[in-house]
């Protein structure tokens, strides 16, 4: 019995630390899934995105918007309980020799372990040469966790800073929530094609950098940002939006604008999609109905951007749309996040035209 029970803690030792490597210390993608840190998510999230839903918008944002801290959290503390009771069971199964002059209870060896992993043994000592080394392995890997941790935590929430620096630039842009509309008509007025280029060129850095800190702290999709109108899948999915409206519908050579973001953005909404298995599919109604792709075209004709006919537009969109709309629905459906208009919408704002302080007093920001 005690052979099968420190075989047990010896196993459920080495499970915790490979998710813990694989999570936190390997920053890749790889076959085996961490599996007890999924699990929690889908376990949680579930539930959680179903009770949102009853909520109004703004609650329901902040709602999930503490999900993903909570969830880091409660992952950390299910690896420490595990590790604990891993190590408890060696003790218990060495004979639990970690009170002076009698043998103690699981409960002993379970309240040692628990004070070597915090470096806190609490009057308790190891009383033979097995209880020692145990000792010493238990108080390495504490240590081992804390100081990790200690290093993994400012990198999460530096990614989190760049990503939501560039999510707050597209507001004076393309709005809150943005639109690729809105995006593609105020560039126009500024400068063309030219001017979707540079700042398409801007959004391909944002997308790879993006892609890979998500797809190693996969965590972080699940950071809501600062604002509740604000999110990086609908600004991912506008700069997409953008770009495959760019590549359908711009003369050569300015065709090729918007081709690197778009094929980046692609790869970011399908890998994103897979790391949550999230199944591809299309949207449940129509993101850009014929009428609204005319009031696009006519209203970029009206600013004197060059186009191609508008039959060539719909034809080259529609298959564009079709290789990441599915995938970024999926994760829209995963998230609880709503993919953004091509238009802008009737509750759209830039915030950077809002005083909150005003807005709370009823006065108008801007005259």
């Amino acid at each position: 019995m005690h052979v099968v029970v420190g075989l047990l803690g010896a196993a459920l030792v080495a499970v915790n630390l490979a998710e813990f490597f694989v999570m936190i210390v390997l920053p890749r993608r790889v076959k085996r899934s961490v599996r007890l840190a999924r699990r929690v998510f889908t376990v949680t999230w579930i539930p959680a995105r179903a009770l949102a839903r009853r909520l109004s918008s703004r609650t329901a944002d902040t709602f999930l918007g503490v999900f993903g801290p909570l969830g880091l959290f409660a992952i950390l503390a299910l690896w420490t309980v595990g590790v604990i009771l891993g190590f408890a069971a060696l003790q218990w199964a060495g004979g639990s020799h970690v009170v002076p002059h009698r043998s103690g209870t699981f409960f002993d060896d379970l309240y040692f372990s628990g004070g070597a992993f915090l470096s806190a043994s609490g009057g308790t000592s190891p009383q033979n040469a097995f209880s020692k080394v145990v000792l010493l392995l238990e108080a390495g890997t504490g240590l081992m966790i804390l100081f990790i941790v200690i290093g993994y935590l400012p990198a999460l929430y530096e990614a989190f800073s760049r990503r939501e620096v560039v999510v707050s630039q597209l507001d004076p842009r393309a709005g809150s929530p943005p639109s690729a509309g809105a995006l593609l008509m105020r560039s126009a007025d500024r400068g063309g094609w030219e001017e979707i280029a540079t700042y398409l060129d801007e959004w391909d850095t944002w997308t790879a950098e993006l892609m890979e800190t998500h797809l190693s702290y996969p965590v972080l999709a699940y950071y809501r940002s600062q604002h509740v109108n604000q999110n990086w899948l609908t600004a991912l999915t506008a700069a997409v939006d953008t770009s495959a409206f760019a590549m359908a519908a711009a003369p050569a050579p300015a065709a090729h604008a918007g081709e690197l973001t778009f094929a980046i953005g692609r790869h970011a909404l399908a890998d994103l999609a897979y790391t949550f298995r999230a199944e591809p599919r299309g949207p449940g109604e129509e993101r850009l109905p014929r009428e609204t792709l005319s009031d696009l075209y006519d209203d970029l004709a009206e600013r004197d951007l060059d186009l191609v006919d508008l039959d060539l537009v719909r034809e080259r969109l529609t298959q564009l749309r079709s290789t990441y709309e599915p995938y970024a629905n999926a994760l829209s459906q995963h998230l609880a996040v709503p993919l953004p208009s091509w238009m802008p919408r009737d509750d759209a704002q830039r915030n950077w035209e809002e005083a909150l302080w005003q807005s709370r007093r009823g006065v108008s920001s801007l005259p």
